[in-house]
């Protein structure tokens, strides 16, 4: 886990360092056009070279982390925030609600993912937030899923009964009994969709429907640097930088979840 943890903190290290390194001067603005050179390979100048509009590659290449982990970071949360009170309330309550919120969250997870992001990409347009809604809405029924279950578990304890019995409400039973118990089993599934949160978003840039062009962005810069291809030119260096920090992000973030994996968590 510390190679997943080590290379996840760089990123946000680098997520954070950016701006600043903009605002001195020490970075080429990601936004900026240069007049020269355009489309030129690694130098002394511009480290990672430079793309066909003449942004500098480097500079595009750190921005883009601080943009995909905004967008996982919110995506998750508000998966997250909408998932697990529902999860938890239906487990614990059952009845017609909880077989309602089943046939929902069962609707919503048989679409496979990137298309259900696509197709409201599609629909609430680009956008920072309109791609947190978009991924939200994709992860909202794992979260769901997976503390039902565990919730179905745990209101089965001898000590949920015995704070039953004395009279608990449910708030309470699920807040100082439940919850306890359940929150152990999210950090896998965090890590894990966090690293497919940022596959579905370069996924979402690379076919037009994700943040805005002027946002720098991994997926919509593998675009641009595909459609390149038509000039004929050796353009090796606007592919390969922004594909090789999507796969160590994507890396790190499963290294993370896989290892997670091997820690049980403690019941009490």
């Amino acid at each position: 886990m510390r190679l997943g943890v080590g290379i996840t903190g760089l990123f946000v290290l680098v997520a954070l360092l950016t701006p600043l390194l903009v605002r001195s001067g020490l970075l080429y603005d990601p936004n900026a056009f240069l007049d020269f050179p355009v489309h030129s390979p690694p130098s002394w100048s511009h480290w990672l070279g430079t793309d066909l509009q003449g942004h500098d590659v480097l500079a595009r290449v750190l921005a883009g982390s601080g943009v995909a982990l905004q967008v996982v970071f919110l995506s998750t949360l508000v998966s997250v925030t909408i998932g697990l009170p529902l999860g938890l309330w239906s487990g614990y309550s059952g009845g017609w609600l909880d077989r309602l919120l089943v046939f929902l969250m069962d609707a919503i997870y048989t679409i496979p993912s990137l298309l259900l992001s696509i197709a409201i990409a599609f629909v609430v347009g680009k956008g920072v937030g309109n791609a947190v809604v978009a991924l939200s809405v994709v992860y909202i029924p794992q979260y769901f899923r997976l503390l039902r279950n565990q919730t179905i578990s745990v209101k089965n304890e001898l000590y949920v009964e015995a704070a039953r019995s004395l009279g608990a409400s449910q708030l309470w039973i699920l807040w100082r009994y439940v919850l306890p118990n359940v929150l152990p089993s999210l950090p896998v599934l965090l890590s894990l969709n966090s690293a497919d949160a940022v596959l579905t978003l370069a996924g979402l840039g690379f076919l037009g429907l994700g943040v805005p062009p002027e946002i720098p962005e991994w997926g919509h810069d593998l675009k641009q640097a595909l459609d390149a291809l038509s000039t004929g030119e050796p353009i090796w260096w606007t592919t390969i930088f922004p594909g090789l920090a999507l796969v160590l992000l994507v890396t790190g973030l499963s290294l993370v979840g896989e290892e997670l994996k091997t820690v049980r968590p403690n019941r009490s």
